[in-house]
């Protein structure tokens, strides 16, 4: 975010929605590095490429396919014999990482 009276960064302000602290000596040193990537940036778009051919990669990429072939399998009851829990011993149950509102562990 840009402050309304110049154009640097407002780092305290990112930090604060970033719910990070940062001490001054740490928000200096961001306030140095956003402004040089900044300046880079803005160097980069000095730059002509009106003759430059738009590109998604730097290099040429093409995909490689290969058969799509069925194997041998794990058998399931073996591998959910290693399982520290099971759910109907059909699938592997593990801990609630991210909780969504109004839902609980399952």
């Amino acid at each position: 975010m840009k402050n309304s009276t110049d154009d640097s960064v407002n780092v305290a302000h990112i930090a604060r929605l970033a719910m990070l602290e940062l001490d001054d000596e740490e928000i200096s040193r961001f306030q140095r590095e956003i402004e040089s990537i900044l300046d880079y940036a803005k160097m980069l778009s000095e730059v002509n490429i009106d003759n430059i051919a738009p590109t998604a990669h730097a290099s040429a990429i093409e995909n490689v396919f290969r058969e799509d072939n069925v194997g041998e399998t794990l058998d399931r009851n073996e591998v959910l014999a290693n399982a520290p829990d099971t759910l109907d011993d059909l699938y592997f149950k593990v801990p609630v990482v991210i909780q969504a509102e109004g839902r609980g562990e399952g």
